[in-house]
């Protein structure tokens, strides 16, 4: 409620402020805001993300954002798998990736919109994500083979630990159901990567 009442507020001071202004009194300017639309969503997950951005995010969206994160890590080395690896079975389990982690992007995003309020994860990579794709693009020949190997089994370890870990104790229960389904592909990826 108090977050509504935050929102009124702020449409309320940005209303106030456009008019202030405008020293012309344009009255075509000033009927457009009178009927405009002050609606205010009430979709909690929203004003968390865009007006209490110094706030941490709920367990529940931390998850979302770090799932989100690692299929786009997953996917993005992927590709470079497919093009840089050395070995037909690297770049086989580097196609696998793209796929998989589109997939469970796409199962993620349908999870949080059933939950209640909506959870958007938002995909941006953290700093060891963002160093080892720069790895990945600098390595050649097996250099790069090795470099992947290593990402993959580390990146699909700390994949699996948060999906058992939310699906035992998270309180989404949508976002809980997408872990738990998800770590069975999460270890077989792994198991598959180990092998190799």
């Amino acid at each position: 409620m108090n977050k509504q009442f935050m929102a009124l507020g702020l449409v309320s001071a940005l209303a106030l402020s456009a008019c202030a202004g405008n020293s012309d009194n344009n009255t075509a300017t000033t009927d457009n805001m009178a009927t405009m639309d002050t609606t205010v969503p009430a979709n909690d997950a929203m004003m968390d993300n865009a007006m209490m951005s110094g706030v941490p995010a709920s367990p529940s969206q931390a998850f979302a954002d770090m799932a989100g994160a690692s299929d786009y890590y997953e996917v993005e080395a992927g590709k470079l798998a497919q093009e840089k690896a050395t070995t037909q079975p690297l770049k086989d389990f580097g196609a696998m990736m793209v796929t998989a982690h589109t997939d469970t992007t796409e199962k993620l995003k349908a999870a949080g919109a059933k939950a209640t309020p909506a959870i958007v994860p938002n995909p941006a990579l953290n700093a060891e994500q963002e160093a080892n794709l720069a790895a990945l693009r600098a390595a050649e020949g097996t250099a790069f083979d090795t470099t992947y190997k290593t990402q993959q089994v580390a990146a699909h370890e700390k994949a699996l630990a948060a999906m058992k870990d939310y699906a035992a104790n998270g309180d989404v229960a949508e976002i809980k159901a997408f872990a738990a389904t998800t770590s069975k592909a999460v270890q077989m990826h792994l198991d598959k990567i180990k092998g190799m």
